[in-house]
């Protein structure tokens, strides 16, 4: 986690109409560590990612990747080079099973360039490899559920189905926009391991959480905004030791109960 970070965000504002979402925040994110960013709602959680991502364009501040400026490129552009993400509102193609879902972006130009899932390891049928995808996060390979329609999966397939479409373009950045939401406790639990099994592999992971247990389990390193400004940063206990974050985010919470499950 030294060197030149492999994302760099530089004095990013954003303004909606006379409302600032943003307010010139920086930060870095170091390879092969995983970033969490919490706040309170509405402190510009989502849209940093926006930003970072290309989803929406900037008023001010600039976005590096690996040291070149992405700040202007728009989200296939972003994703090609890969950095991808999923989303607080699943975006599966619902008509369609879970496994063709992954068929669609292994067709994607990046995935024909990097010549495979996971190093080249798999190749061959795109079905075949979207289903080996979809078992290597938790979908059962000889059950039903892979061939099902995306519009019939519970809300915990189709978190898993967000990732894994992240996945089949085999990025090196992964941003997950509250991927423990709605999930059961089981199903937190299941997937806190695979989320540390990507680390392992080699990818970098920004999550955004309101989740702090589980989320303190696995990041390196925690960004706080408030108001569209960056708070603080640190490891999560240095995080939830500063008064400003005990006021600002939690208010009247008990952070020793977060802290002591974490």
């Amino acid at each position: 986690m030294s060197g030149e970070p492999i994302i760099r965000v530089q004095e990013v504002t954003k303004a909606f109409g006379g409302i600032i979402a943003l307010s010139k925040v920086s930060f870095d994110v170091h390879e092969g560590e995983i970033l969490g960013i919490i706040g309170p709602n509405g402190s510009g959680k989502t849209t940093i990612v926006n930003c970072i991502t290309g989803f929406i364009r900037k008023t001010s501040g600039r976005v590096f990747y690996r040291g070149r400026d992405i700040s202007d490129k728009p989200p296939h552009k972003i994703a090609d080079m890969g950095i991808t993400r999923t989303f607080q509102i699943m975006r599966p193609y619902y008509t369609l099973p879970a496994y063709k879902n992954l068929v669609i972006p292994l067709f994607s130009p990046r995935a024909k360039r990097t010549g495979g899932w996971r190093g080249g390891g798999r190749r061959g049928d795109r079905n075949t490899v979207g289903i080996d995808i979809l078992e290597e996060i938790g979908f059962e390979r000889d059950s039903y559920v892979p061939y099902k329609t995306a519009s019939t999966l519970p809300t915990g397939y189709l978190k898993r189905l967000e990732l894994a479409r992240c996945l089949a373009l085999r990025p090196e950045v992964v941003i997950c926009d509250e991927i423990f939401s709605g999930l059961s406790m089981s199903e937190i639990a299941s997937m806190v391991p695979l989320i540390e099994r990507l680390q392992m592999d080699g990818i970098t992971l920004i999550m955004i959480e309101h989740r702090l247990r589980e989320l303190f389990r696995v990041s390196n390193r925690v960004i706080v905004l408030n108001f569209g400004e960056k708070l603080i940063e640190g490891n999560p206990q240095e995080v939830m030791a500063d008064p400003k974050v005990r006021e600002a985010y939690f208010g009247s919470q008990k952070v020793e109960e977060v802290m002591n499950h974490a």
